[in-house]
């Protein structure tokens, strides 16, 4: 039994920082891609950063020199710091881990976490 657990969201200012975190628990035999994904109100969920096995990232244009993936293999988490907050980063926010499990390989997702940027 696989869960990710994301925490770290929140309300914050424009110009603000937020770090989310996203830790998978359970037994896992192997995790490949990791990444981060949102969906804005009335939008569709949408690719945010991603980050390989060996360290290697992709952004979005929208958050690119803004937003840093990283991940710790060791306790099979991965995180996404968000500097230069603007209103239009308000979404929910998905981690996703590609990952093998005793019964079952593929995508994992997270629970979802609300990052709300307001004055």
């Amino acid at each position: 039994q696989v869960q990710l657990v994301q925490s770290g969201g929140g309300l914050v200012q424009p110009g603000g920082s937020l770090r989310l975190s996203c830790a998978a628990s359970g037994t896992i035999f192997s995790i490949n891609d990791m990444g981060w994904y949102r969906r804005a109100p009335g939008q569709q969920r949408d690719l945010v950063a991603t980050i390989t096995t060996g360290g290697r990232t992709n952004y979005a244009d929208s958050v690119n020199g803004r937003f840093t993936i990283s991940r710790d293999n060791a306790k099979n988490a991965t995180y996404l710091q968000m500097n230069s907050l603007k209103p239009e980063d308000t979404a929910v926010y998905y981690c996703s881990a590609d990952l093998v499990a005793p019964h079952w390989w593929g995508d994992y997702w997270g629970q979802g976490t609300q990052v709300t940027v307001s004055s």
